[in-house]
């Protein structure tokens, strides 16, 4: 369909550790050597410790851009978590594209699997504790540097270095980068007639679907 895609520098997976006050968290990835099978809950290996909050259908596979890390080093210069890939949690660590690019409902090759993306990752306090810092959460939902999270339509298995090719973009008029604006950065409130689409817009995550529907 199109020469779209990203290159995947790592593929990622955690298990639930110690975080904060008696507070579990698989946020703290690591990269994986060789072939990863994809499920369809996501990559094997990886786990979630919060199942209310993560994991499940639309939050199978969370990738982060790592065309991001460069403007995230300016601001946090010599921060450690920043040399590798992992920072954000990301189960994939791709560059080529970002929440600008990539759509609501786009489809995507991941090694012979598909996946297709579901919404955008909403921050929350575990990105300032990981970080040590107080202004990461909010970094994000004012720049919309905020992740894509996909669901899992054909099982396989990936590794790092292949390419992700975009397959199908039934919706081009709905970026990520529009859909966080909208639905956790405050648009809302200038574009109503939009958050009304997205409320009754099967291909958006439930959650999110959900939060459309209390904003509109």
């Amino acid at each position: 369909m199109t020469d779209a895609f990203m290159t995947i520098d790592a593929l990622l997976t955690g298990t639930p550790l110690p975080f904060r006050d008696g507070d579990y968290s698989a946020i703290a990835k690591k990269p994986v050597e060789g072939a990863v099978r994809i499920g369809w809950l996501g990559l094997e290996g990886d786990a979630v410790a919060d199942t209310v909050h993560h994991g499940g259908w639309d939050k199978a596979i969370h990738l982060y851009p790592q065309d991001h890390y460069e403007w995230w080093r300016e601001r946090k210069p010599g921060h450690p978590l920043l040399d590798a890939p992992g920072a954000f949690g990301e189960n994939i660590a791709s560059r080529g594209m970002t929440e600008a690019e990539i759509c609501l409902g786009d489809r995507f090759s991941l090694g012979s699997a598909v996946v297709e993306v579901s919404h955008g990752r909403q921050p929350c306090w575990k990105l300032d504790h990981r970080f040590g810092a107080r202004d990461v959460m909010a970094t994000v939902v004012k720049t919309g540097r905020c992740g894509i999270y996909f669901r899992v339509i054909r099982e396989g298995e990936a590794e790092s270095g292949l390419h992700m090719t975009l397959l199908e973009r039934p919706l081009p008029d709905w970026p990520i980068s529009r859909l966080f604006r909208l639905l956790i950065g405050g648009g809302h409130k200038n574009d109503p007639d939009a958050v009304q689409l997205l409320a009754d817009m099967p291909v958006l995550a439930e959650a999110w679907r959900e939060r459309a529907r209390n904003l509109a």
